[in-house]
């Protein structure tokens, strides 16, 4: 069996046949694997923003009803093995090597036949099988990309889909416009099931998910925005009243407010669940690289698009207009960059641009570039630890964002 650096090399290795949206390779690995992902719960989630958020509370809050929930999200920040959890808790090292070596086992099977799985699809028939071995009562899903063609849209009936914030994203593979791009993400509804967004969605988007949901004969909740009072807030978190029952949340931003009454809503669907589970179960979510908090005077936050650009802003304002802030970021060649960087370096008195350890990185070089309009220090260092270092030493409030692959090659 493989040694766990080497099962992730191998799983890395998969990156080389790219991103192949469609259902027929996961279908044929899973059919290998005995068809795992039959039997099992789900909630499946899909949407730009907000996904992994709203994933971790609605599973959270499953857990604490006493159902052993599975739990599959990307991407990672620290460890590889938060992209699979049970209850709360991390994949194993040698649970991943053992799945691992019976998914490898289809797999090579399969790309004799030019059916071969890409990366996400390999970790996602992992995940289910691992559920199912594991007797879990529910899984909750994030999509990936999109949602029609994403291999985790192999389920059959989930209890409910989420479709959280939708904006533009991903637009080679997705689509131009956002109702193009929320068509595909309302792919995940299905016939007869139960669909959950809120009222801040894009309204283009809702438009979408409102004529899907009427389409499949679906039942769609709209969580209402108005119906929030917010009680307290600071850096720390949020309290507040949502239809005459108090909650709190340890995370920053109305986004994440609106990800919190999405899940409300979808959990009220679910068989078991009781007010105290909802309320425990938002209460203990702690999401690592999304507006994070680490000390304090660091806020790490992974969000690469203009939407999280401009949740980060909102923070900035709220939280920290009288602090002299650094940003230190590095981004995917691939994201909106000038969009991105002109919500925030306005905001900031300097700047360190890095290079993530990915191939889709931008250069440090073409970020400061765009920089240069602006009145702030800047600093170019291609090592994302070192880049880290020099930040936090000369900064009074430092801010890493950008990328989540930013965040685990700094933290990892």
């Amino acid at each position: 069996m493989l040694s766990y650096v080497q099962t992730l090399e191998y799983i890395h290795s998969l990156l080389k046949f790219g991103i192949k949206p469609g259902l027929e390779r996961i279908n044929a690995l899973l059919n290998e694997l005995g068809n795992p992902q039959d039997g099992l719960k789900y909630i499946h989630v899909a949407g730009t923003n907000g996904k992994g958020t709203t994933s971790t509370m609605i599973s959270n809050i499953l857990t604490h009803s006493g159902k052993k929930t599975g739990l599959f999200t990307s991407p990672y920040v620290f460890d590889f093995c938060e992209r699979i959890q049970i209850d709360s808790r991390n994949i194993d090292k040698d649970d991943l090597c053992i799945y691992a070596e019976k998914v490898k086992a289809a797999a090579d099977r399969l790309t004799k036949k030019d059916l071969g799985p890409t990366e996400f699809e390999f970790i996602t028939a992992l995940a289910l099988l691992y559920f199912k071995e594991k007797n879990c009562d529910y899984a909750v899903l994030e999509v990936g990309l999109g949602g029609r063609l994403d291999s985790t849209n192999i389920i059959k009936n989930p209890t409910a889909c989420i479709i959280t914030s939708v904006s533009l994203d991903h637009m080679q593979v997705l689509g131009n416009t956002i109702k193009e791009i929320a068509a595909e993400k309302c792919g995940i509804i299905k016939p007869f099931s139960n669909v959950v967004t809120t009222s801040l969605q894009n309204k283009e988007a809702l438009e979408v998910i409102k004529q899907t949901a009427l389409n499949n004969k679906a039942h769609l909740t709209v969580a209402d925005y108005d119906s929030l009072k917010i009680l307290k807030e600071d850096i720390s978190g949020t309290e507040f009243c949502y239809k005459d029952n108090n909650y709190r949340i340890n995370l920053l931003g109305e986004h994440q407010l609106e990800n919190t009454i999405g899940v409300i809503e979808a959990a009220k669907l679910i068989d078991g669940i009781s007010a105290d589970d909802i309320k425990y179960g938002l209460s203990e979510t702690l999401m690592h690289g999304r507006m994070e908090l680490i000390d304090s005077c660091t806020l790490i936050d992974g969000g690469h698009n203009e939407e999280c650009a401009e949740a980060l802003r909102n923070v900035i304002n709220k939280y920290l207009g009288n602090k002299k802030i650094t940003l230190l970021i590095g981004m995917m060649a691939d994201k909106a960059t000038e969009k991105y960087l002109e919500k925030l370096l306005p905001l900031c008195s300097s700047a360190v641009f890095t290079k993530p350890c990915n191939p889709r990185s931008e250069e440090p070089e073409r970020l400061g570039k765009i920089a240069e309009k602006y009145n702030i220090k800047i600093l170019l260092e291609n090592n994302p630890k070192i880049a880290y270092d020099k930040a936090k030493s000369s900064s009074e409030f430092l801010i890493v964002c950008g990328s989540f692959y930013l965040l685990s090659d700094i933290f990892n």
